[in-house]
């Protein structure tokens, strides 16, 4: 699904080039559980950003279900993260004045699909984050742990072939960061494919595979045996 070999990432810093990322080669299978662990600056966030489609590497390459994600144009990477990734944040990135239906929808908008039938895809989303009962509301009227819910069911509503959450439970307290990591389980019990960002040692253990990064390198890459 995902295959990425000798990715190189520099970033310029006035007269001078900064190595984000160096040399990283790595394979991701369709129906992964997979959590990136590192110190800030280790590189975690820039690898996921190129994986998401936000960016581009300086050098090497990056497959995505075979297709070469290198040198194409804005319009290219568009097309691919609104159509085969979903993305879930840390800051929930919820349009305050929408509600939770409109803001699971959004998605569907730019894909071109009908008001009814993104709503009602929307709706279904919803329904499977267990928020069947919160549709008309709106992120002020929702808990942290809800909006996350939101957040994750717009991240499905395209149906994407990769979940891509970056700190999902930064901003959650103990008890919903759990929650919202049962969730996650559940989806991948499901089939779908995750890759997680998060520098907490026990949100990444919710993964089956661990890959911790240090200095734009990776560091270890181990499967999960809780």
């Amino acid at each position: 699904m995902i295959e990425i070999s000798g990715l190189i990432k520099d970033y310029q810093m006035g007269m001078s080039s900064v190595r984000a990322l160096d040399h990283i080669s790595l394979n991701i299978h369709k129906g992964e559980y997979v959590s990136f662990m590192g110190p800030s600056g280790s590189g975690k966030t820039t690898l996921m950003n190129i994986i998401g489609c936000l960016d581009l590497p300086t050098e090497g390459g990056y497959h995505l279900n075979g297709k070469s994600i290198f040198n194409i144009d804005a319009d290219e990477m568009a097309a691919i993260r609104n159509h085969e990734i979903g993305f879930v944040f840390q800051s929930f990135n919820l349009l305050p004045r929408n509600t939770a239906l409109e803001n699971v929808a959004l998605p569907l908008v730019y894909a071109g699909i009908s008001k009814e039938d993104r709503l009602e895809r929307a709706k279904q989303s919803l329904e499977r984050v267990g928020l069947g009962n919160r549709i008309d509301h709106k992120p002020s009227e929702l808990s942290g742990g809800q909006q996350q819910r939101v957040a994750i069911a717009r991240a499905l509503v395209n149906n994407p072939s990769l979940i891509l959450a970056d700190e999902p439970t930064g901003a959650l307290d103990t008890k919903t960061s759990y929650e919202i990591m049962d969730l996650f389980e559940s989806l991948h019990e499901k089939g779908h494919s995750i890759i997680m960002v998060t520098h907490e040692e026990e949100i990444a253990e919710y993964a089956k595979r661990v890959i911790r990064m240090r200095d734009g390198k990776i560091e270890s890459d181990k499967m999960n045996s809780i």
